[in-house]
């Protein structure tokens, strides 16, 4: 699906074609024919287009006949229905500065583009570097907004495996971590790309878009350290919970193996007594309760021994 949107006396008008200023938008259900017929109307090279399709294509910029692509990765929501995929996924977004318009194509729903929408009516336009750098401080804004929801994901998981340590929480926290390897990868891709384009001459940026763009490495940067520092305290949270199941399993094993030891003993007295050989106390009335006196006995003698020595 192509949209076209065009800002009018600040108001974000929708038409029906490609217009000199106009912000043409692809998103899903993408169709090649769509992308042919783009191509041929905007005089756009057919691998522009399709570049997003990949979703491990990474961070970039190339310029082929005076059309500039940018592909820089954004977060999105995961709507997998695999219990065991990551909560969030990265996807790439191709941002396309044709001689007079400017071109996004997503291969997913785009929480950033959506934003970008909402705020298209106080945009210029004709200013194709602020609208470029706008949409990179979208898509910076997400990531930002994705990794406070997942701490505040894994506060609530661990608070939850503090009570009880069930499989389904730790499952859910490898999600998160999963997540955040997703997270990690593409802010140090989009690091570079941003760094690049700050080096470069790519976009021609005058001072206040270089200051601009300068502000959007440091807010990246910023994304890109909680990321790490998130990433590190579930590792850390895991390994604890790693070790205290363990200790758990250990302790269980542990008294297990004294029940058995302390149960041992009434039934080899048991055994004993049960053999077909003269024991003496084949004529004797009391001949039970004294077999099993003496096993309780034995069975309590060895348990108080385990309980003094701490180890019950």
């Amino acid at each position: 699906m192509i949209q076209y949107f065009k800002n009018i006396n600040h108001q974000t008008i929708a038409v029906d074609k490609p217009e000199d200023g106009v912000w043409v938008n692809v998103l899903p259900p993408l169709r090649q024919e769509e992308f042919s017929n783009l191509s041929e109307e905007l005089d756009i090279p057919i691998d522009f287009l399709t570049d997003s399709l990949d979703i491990d294509e990474r961070s970039r910029f190339e310029e082929d006949d005076n059309v500039r692509l940018i592909v820089i990765k954004t977060p999105t929501e995961n709507n997998s229905f695999n219990e065991s995929d990551a909560y969030y996924i990265t996807i790439p977004i191709c941002i396309i500065l044709t001689h007079n318009q400017i071109v996004t194509v997503n291969s997913f729903e785009n929480p950033a583009i959506k934003k970008f929408l909402n705020s298209f009516q106080n945009r210029h336009p004709d200013k194709k570097n602020m609208m470029v750098l706008k949409i990179i401080e979208k898509i910076v804004q997400n990531f930002l907004e994705y990794l406070k929801q997942i701490n505040q994901q894994r506060n609530i998981l661990e608070q939850k495996l503090y009570d009880s340590s069930r499989n389904e929480h730790l499952l859910q926290m490898m999600r998160i971590q999963k997540s955040l390897v997703y997270f990690v990868t593409a802010l140090r891709s989009n690091e570079l790309l941003l760094m690049k384009l700050e080096r470069s001459s790519f976009l021609s940026l005058n001072e206040d878009e270089k200051e601009y763009l300068n502000d959007l490495i440091v807010d990246n940067s910023q994304a890109l350290e909680m990321a790490n520092i998130y990433t590190n305290i579930l590792s850390s949270t895991l390994d604890a919970f790693a070790s205290i199941i363990a200790n758990n399993q250990n302790e269980v094993l542990k008294r297990l193996a004294v029940i058995t030891i302390v149960l041992s003993f009434p039934v080899l007295i048991a055994s004993i007594f049960g053999m077909n050989v003269p024991s003496g106390f084949e004529h004797s009335p009391y001949a039970f309760y004294i077999v099993v006196f003496v096993s309780l006995l034995i069975s309590l003698a060895i348990g108080w021994l385990f309980l003094r020595k701490k180890i019950f």
